[in-house]
């Protein structure tokens, strides 16, 4: 099973910590790719301040983050799930898991990211400021960057097991599972109903979706389909409803009432 995440806007900065080493992350056939995005990030941070802001939507209150992207090379680096933070992973809580529950952790989560296009939680990266709606001179828009580079990693990660896709829209454009995989894609929808009527609330959404892999984490199993995972869900708690497959998958729609 291979569970896709978003990344955090926010992330934490490492004080210590070897500088980035791009081949010693996984999935080294993105290796290339990487080297590309980093090269025009740490290129455009360190030119016009101003024109570098506007491209990557920072406020002019935190141009700290052009200097954390241009040093980005010989910045500390720290483990993926140290450096990713927010609401979806405060609720994930890594640090926490059984020593049984972190192990299944790095080798069935990945998170997407506009900058290494996918990275594991132990993969060793620095902090950056790059969201996935940007477009980087010399690249164009990121997410068509990692579209025509990312499948093969990804296919090569999920395997023959379930990919469970907890991406946001952003991060989902970046990468269609192909209908070859759609039997075993289940796409997770968080619902927060009041009185009847139900709606995407964002908090709600990164905060279940956090609890939901903490939990499949813990009890270890790994569903083969969308309808068993579906099932599983319901035995951990969740009120679960299961979509109609379709060539990209499945939908499950989790209905909450409270965080």
């Amino acid at each position: 099973m291979l569970i896709l995440l978003p990344p955090s806007e926010g992330k934490a900065i490492p004080k210590r910590g070897k500088p980035l080493d791009l081949a010693r992350l996984s999935s080294p056939s993105l290796t290339d790719a990487r080297s590309e995005v980093l090269a025009a990030l740490v290129e455009l941070c360190s030119g016009d301040a101003d024109g570098a802001a506007a491209t990557l939507g920072i406020p002019a209150t935190r141009l700290d983050l052009l200097e954390l992207n241009a040093e980005l090379t010989s910045s500390p680096t720290a483990r993926a799930d140290a450096i990713y933070t927010g609401v979806l992973y405060d609720a994930l809580e890594l640090t926490t898991l059984s020593s049984a529950a972190k192990r299944r952790a790095t080798s069935r989560l990945a998170v997407i990211s506009s900058l290494f296009g996918m990275v594991r939680p132990g993969d060793r990266i620095p902090s950056y400021r790059l969201s996935g709606d940007v477009k980087l001179p010399g690249l164009g828009m990121i997410s068509g960057f990692w579209r025509e580079s990312l499948g093969p990693a990804l296919v090569d990660a999920v395997g023959t097991g379930l990919l469970v896709d907890l991406r946001s829209g952003m991060y989902a454009a970046f990468w269609r599972p192909p209908a070859e995989l759609a039997r075993r894609v289940a796409t997770v929808r968080v619902l927060h109903e009041v009185d009847g009527r139900r709606s995407v609330v964002s908090h709600f959404n990164k905060a279940t979706k956090g609890r939901i892999v903490r939990a499949l984490l813990e009890d270890g199993r790994a569903p083969l389909t969308p309808e068993k995972l579906a099932a599983i869900l319901g035995e951990l708690g969740w009120t679960v409803e299961v979509g109609e497959p379709g060539p990209k998958g499945t939908q499950l729609d989790v209905v909450v009432t409270e965080v």
